[in-house]
């Protein structure tokens, strides 16, 4: 049998015919003895799969699923196919700053050199691709690939048009069920026609509606709010972007790679990006990736010092989370909150709170959405963002020194 644990549209046309069990990425972390007993009992049904498509179809019926549901799941498809572009540019922006840093403070910071000019024009277009790719397969994860295109160009609008970021999100949800109302539209159509429909009428169709709908309703008014939030998040007072990155900070270590910390992660890389269209550094970015380094760092130095509140296999991993957290990969950290939440979950959040609150307290701004202790050398104020990282881990470590219970030593 299989288990099918995630919260996006995955391709299991392979599994067709088989024993399969369709749930939430939560369900495999928390129950998955029930869900394998399952499958050993014969309980779950045989997975009849979709001849008409070999696309990626949804991993539960949408009777099933929550309206709220559905709207994450389509974001995290067009999530995780943005990040590697996010990521990919971002770093190579950030390296470009690093390789012309005695142009600092200059008007061609960044691209004095012909190797950072170089980094820094690969790594702005990667970039620039952020919002069409977010959208553009959003659109796909709802309508499938005729999707695919007035989704991207629906991005692209957004961007060009000023409504950024929240711009994407319409274009791609409104692309994707676009198709789906051309699909039902053009259903009674003659059978001669059926081949037309997905080389002519989804894309013709589709591209002049979004564009319509883009172009006229949602970029006008996006963007002015765009222009908004973006203008409040520079002007804020001390305290209020303490509080922000209070909050940033401990969503990243809520649910270590769940719907909360991808909120405040998307909301992160989302910032690195103007209202006109262009990278920029970011105090909130900084504030995400601290407090993401913070569980997984914390765990460890938590094992060296509390080593009785940790089994010994538990300690085998110390060496492998501190590599994670430095390289700000938070998911070192589930292992140890799935097995005991209700200890490890609070001092991680608290202690990566602290984190993300003194980084904005510090003033530090980070160009790239990850990269963790790699790209610390193009932070501003990266002496403080240290300080800021090794008082939250501390602070988490105690904590979870003091919460957690004495485990055997067998």
């Amino acid at each position: 049998g299989v288990i099918v644990a995630c919260d996006k549209d995955v391709p299991v046309q392979r599994f067709a015919g088989k024993p399969v069990i369709f749930t939430k990425v939560a369900n495999g972390i928390k129950i998955p003895e029930e869900l394998i007993q399952t499958v050993l009992d014969g309980k779950a049904p045989i997975y009849q799969g979709n001849e008409s498509s070999s696309e990626a179809v949804d991993v539960e019926s949408a009777d099933k699923e929550s309206v709220g549901r559905q709207i994450y799941k389509h974001l995290m498809n067009g999530v995780s196919h943005m990040l590697p572009f996010v990521i990919g540019g971002g770093i190579l922006i950030a390296l470009a700053f690093l390789c012309d840093m005695d142009n600092a403070g200059t008007a061609n910071f960044g691209s004095g050199t012909p190797l950072a000019a170089f980094l820094k024009n690969v790594g702005g277009l990667s970039f620039s691709m952020m919002m069409p790719i977010l959208a553009g397969y959003i659109a796909m994860s709802i309508g499938e690939r005729p999707a695919l295109m007035p989704g991207i160009v629906g991005g692209f609008l957004a961007t060009t048009g000023g409504s950024g970021f929240f711009g994407a999100l319409f274009a791609g949800f409104i692309a994707g069920y676009l198709i789906i109302f051309l699909k039902k539209a053009l259903a009674h159509l003659p059978e001669a026609l059926d081949g037309t429909k997905s080389i002519l009428f989804y894309p013709v169709l589709g591209l002049v509606l979004i564009g319509v709908i883009m172009t006229y309703i949602i970029n006008p008014p996006t963007s002015v709010f765009n222009t908004w939030l973006f203008d409040v998040l520079n002007s804020m007072t001390t305290s209020s972007r303490i509080v922000l990155g209070f909050i940033l900070g401990g969503m990243m270590s809520i649910d270590f790679g769940g719907p909360i910390n991808k909120a405040a992660y998307v909301f992160g890389t989302a910032s690195l990006m103007s209202a006109s269209g262009q990278a920029v550094s970011s105090g909130i970015m900084a504030s995400v990736m601290v407090g993401g380094m913070v569980p997984p760092l914390a765990i460890a130095l938590a094992m060296l010092i509390f080593k009785g509140k940790f089994t010994p296999k538990e300690r085998q991993s110390t060496i492998t989370n501190f590599i994670m957290g430095l390289s700000f990969i938070t998911e070192g950290a589930i292992p140890f909150a799935a097995s005991d939440p209700v200890h490890v979950i609070p001092p991680c959040a608290i202690g990566a709170a602290v984190a993300g609150a003194l980084s904005m307290l510090f003033n530090c701004a980070l160009p790239a959405p990850h990269g963790g202790i790699f790209v610390f050398g193009v932070i501003t104020n990266w002496p403080m963002y240290i300080v800021a990282l090794v008082a939250g881990v501390i602070v988490a470590a105690i904590l979870l020194g003091i919460f957690r219970k004495k485990r055997p030593q067998d």
